[in-house]
């Protein structure tokens, strides 16, 4: 909703105001003011946006999820880098259903921006490796199987691995 930059300046001239409670001897609406900041230093590493998409997609409503993704109009000005990354990953998902060549291109842009967690790098790996099968690509399929192998620490998607290796070798 709010600029990024701006939700700093928000949150640094609560804080200000929270400093001059204290000084004023009001404890209590100074201590309130500061949790009030950090909504906003909060919501300045994780988009309200995205976590609204992602409420969305735990739900499986891809719809959901494209409108609020759409709801971001300059995602390199109005993003972080990872959130950048969060919002190309979810992309990726959402076209994975319908158009290829597409998702491919937000999984490698969601890659390039970086993403938080090693589950997250390695589903848009995995993604990736079915796209270069699909596309008759072995060589980047096995080599994106084997990268999301090694990022899959607590084995959530073993199954869907060893599903797509036996795939890969009738190709």
């Amino acid at each position: 909703m709010f600029n990024k930059n701006l939700k700093i300046v928000i949150a640094a001239l609560i804080i200000a105001y929270a400093v001059y409670q204290f000084i004023e001897g009001n404890i209590g609406n100074g201590i309130s003011l500061i949790f009030l900041s950090s909504i906003f230093i909060f919501l300045y590493f994780r988009n309200e946006i995205i976590l609204l998409a992602f409420l969305r997609m735990r739900k499986q409503d891809l719809e959901g999820t494209k409108k609020w993704l759409d709801k971001i109009k300059n995602p390199d000005a109005a993003l972080t880098q990872k959130q950048n990354g969060y919002y190309n990953y979810l992309n990726g998902i959402i076209f994975s259903q319908t158009n290829l060549t597409q998702a491919e291109k937000y999984f490698k842009k969601a890659l390039k921006f970086g993403l938080n967690m090693d589950y997250d790098v390695a589903m848009a790996k995995l993604s990736l490796a079915g796209i270069a099968m699909q596309k008759r690509r072995k060589r980047e399929a096995t080599m994106l199987l084997n990268e999301a192998k090694k990022l899959d620490k607590q084995n959530m998607l073993a199954e869907q691995i060893k599903m797509m290796q036996q795939q890969m070798k009738k190709i």
